[in-house]
């Protein structure tokens, strides 16, 4: 089993929950770490104190021990991050969502899909957490075939980022992509077919409506449902909440067939919950059928070691477990640049739609 050795672009928050991650994988090390931020640096610096600190993207690509990159830049940066590295020294990818951020970005990113001949693996983590995972195996026997398939996600506002260039759409994509993404992602994934239509509405109610940054008041929404038509015929919805952090569970996600029901109930990160409660609640998966009726509650606990390592439910663990076994020619990415493209596209029509208060047709944002 070769070393898999990272270069990493970016290490603020996210980026030290992967450092934090990478060290529980047999066999994997950081080598290299590019982070402008001298507090994000330090911390990193902590996290990774055998990473070499380097100045540049380009400096990363230059340092002979790296032999796999991971992307954890500001959205806005990640495609053309991609594209140098395209340019200079292909190797293995694992980038953040989302992929890019611009509609007009979209012939970029399949220039790019056709010219880069190294593996790319997008950041999806949340098909990796558990009760997510469980779900999506057991989903077509508990239900007969998917009709109705709702994810509620009711969480706490925005973290502060560097800068908080989280703050802005231009920088973003929007919240209903850069949040949404993993939820139009995991629609595809568990419906097993592409979406036709997306209808929205949105608000930006609560969140950041006092805050001021160089005179520009935050413009991301903060609440949202979004109902998706897919070409099987089945239908999804999602419903977003993002000043909800009082709830049980974070992550809500129902499929419901002909034959019965399952869900998912996944907590949010544990270093949030209050102390005066005693312990997190564990993740569950509960399986309905109409004949007979009686749900059936499976916990789906989480190794503690893994779930103190992020705020993802253990999901980075094991996304980087994969991205290990294609850095070693192994396997093949699991999540692709057109996964990814479809979790960003739909995003995209889904702020196009609550701006307009139109459904979006999905052909018009093929690139």
């Amino acid at each position: 089993m070769h070393d898999v050795r990272y270069g990493i672009i970016g290490c603020g928050m996210m980026g030290q929950e992967h450092l934090r991650n990478i060290a529980l994988i047999p066999g994997a090390t950081v080598a290299a770490i590019f982070e402008p931020d001298p507090a994000m640096r330090a911390a990193a610096a902590a996290l990774a104190p055998g990473a070499q600190m380097v100045a540049s993207l380009a400096a990363v690509l230059a340092h002979p021990s790296v032999n796999c990159l991971l992307i954890a830049s500001p959205n806005f940066r990640h495609l053309e991050q991609l594209e140098e590295i395209a340019a200079t020294r292909p190797l293995p990818v694992l980038v953040e969502k989302p992929l890019f951020t611009d509609p007009a970005d979209g012939p970029r990113l399949a220039a790019f899909r056709a010219a880069c001949p190294a593996p790319v693996w997008v950041a999806m983590e949340y098909r990796y957490m558990p009760p997510v995972a469980h779900l999506l195996r057991e989903a077509a026997a508990a239900t007969g075939g998917i009709r109705m398939l709702t994810i509620r996600e009711h969480r706490f506002p925005f973290l502060e980022k560097v800068g908080n260039w989280n703050r802005f759409n231009r920088n973003t994509g929007g919240t209903l992509v850069e949040k949404c993404c993993h939820f139009f992602d995991l629609m595809r994934l568990i419906l097993r077919s592409d979406p036709v239509r997306v209808m929205a509405s949105a608000g930006r109610d609560v969140n950041h409506l006092d805050e001021s940054y160089g005179g520009e008041t935050p413009d991301i929404l903060d609440n949202a449902y979004v109902i998706v038509d897919f070409a099987s015929g089945a239908r999804a919805m999602l419903e977003l909440c993002m000043f909800a952090e009082g709830a049980r569970y974070q992550e809500e996600i129902s499929a419901v067939g002909p034959d019965g029901k399952i869900e998912c109930l996944v907590p949010g990160p544990g270093r949030f919950w209050p102390a005066h409660l005693g312990e997190a609640p564990v993740p569950q998966v509960i399986v309905s059928p109409r004949h007979p009726k009686g749900p059936r509650v499976l916990e789906v606990p989480v190794d503690p070691a893994i779930l103190a390592a992020g705020d993802h439910n253990g999901s980075t663990f094991y996304q980087h477990q994969g991205f290990a076994a294609v850095v070693r020619g192994q396997a093949q990415p699991e999540v692709t640049l057109q996964d990814g493209w479809w979790a960003v596209a739909m995003g995209m029509a889904a702020q196009h739609s609550a701006a307009t208060g139109q459904a979006v047709d999905m052909a018009a944002f093929r690139p």
